[in-house]
């Protein structure tokens, strides 16, 4: 039995999300076809909460003028994110794929995933799902497309 919240969303990402992180079948048809195709109803029912706070966190944000910003995190977000995760956010900012609010964005959703252990492979994922949703980032999300595919144990079946 598949255990793990991101093969969920990997699988919905692949199979139910077109131009949104809005699915677009009932929950129960959705529960019933994830349930059929190997996962858990706990893992399920995680995944689709985690899905639920992105949109909802998504929702509440405000643009905000193009600004730069000096991130420090906090020891929580030290203690969960190690310093290869923050690295590689940070360069994700230099480089123009993550702005102020995406990453921010992406930091929350890292933060609500219950593991105490997220490996690289995982913030990828979740930076797609952030970015995948959001408007006017198509070319942060057509880079982040080819950072998560290549050379990655998550990568699309």
């Amino acid at each position: 039995m598949k255990e793990d919240m991101f093969e969920v969303l990997m699988y919905l990402f692949e199979n139910h999300m077109q131009s949104s992180c809005r699915l677009h079948v009932t929950e129960d048809v959705l529960i019933a076809e994830l349930e059929k195709a190997g996962f858990n109803s706990l893992t399920v029912d995680k995944a689709l909460c985690w899905l639920d706070g992105l949109l909802f966190i998504q929702e509440q944000t405000v643009p905000l003028a193009s600004c730069k910003s000096f991130r420090v995190f906090s020891p929580y977000e030290n203690q969960k994110l190690n310093l290869e995760i923050i690295s590689f956010l940070l360069s994700l900012e230099n480089m123009g794929i993550l702005n102020t609010i995406t990453r921010e964005l992406v930091i929350d959703r890292l933060m609500a995933i219950e593991e105490h252990e997220i490996d690289l492979p995982q913030v990828k994922w979740v930076i797609l799902l952030v970015l995948f949703n959001q408007p006017d980032e198509e070319a942060a999300l057509a880079c982040m497309e080819n950072l998560v595919l290549e050379n990655t144990a998550y990568g699309l079946h």
